[in-house]
């Protein structure tokens, strides 16, 4: 069975600009990887905490690029977070088993955030 990993991506990333975190949760693997320039995490839990507290510091996500292939897609998306003079663009590759994401790799410039990160770190 070939997984859409394409609509499942824009389905994951349409749920977490909605800041929908139930329809985030049902994407992901029960045990998905989460890495970007400033964290790594494990496990469904830890990657929701994580999408939370994403959705906590952004007003509006709009996807500007998704491609897919049988097991991987590749979302290219702007986040417009308050405070910043100007969106911040970002790449996320998914990686796919089971029909659900259970790899995230989070691409962008962390310079970029330098600002905001005292703001939306948890504690």
């Amino acid at each position: 069975m070939m997984t859409d990993t394409k609509a499942k991506a824009v389905a994951y990333y349409t749920a977490l600009g909605e800041k929908n975190i139930k329809a985030v949760k049902t994407s992901l693997h029960p045990d998905v990887q989460f890495s970007d320039p400033q964290e790594k995490v494990v496990g469904r839990e830890a990657v929701l905490k994580a999408a939370e507290g994403f959705t906590g510091i952004f007003e509006t996500l709009t996807i500007r690029a998704k491609f897919g292939s049988e097991d991987q897609a590749m979302v290219v998306y702007e986040v417009s977070i308050p405070g910043l003079a100007k969106n911040l663009t970002a790449a996320s590759l998914l990686s796919f088993q089971d029909g659900l994401i259970s790899k995230i790799e989070l691409i962008y410039d962390s310079k970029y955030l330098a600002g905001k990160k005292e703001e939306s770190s948890s504690t």
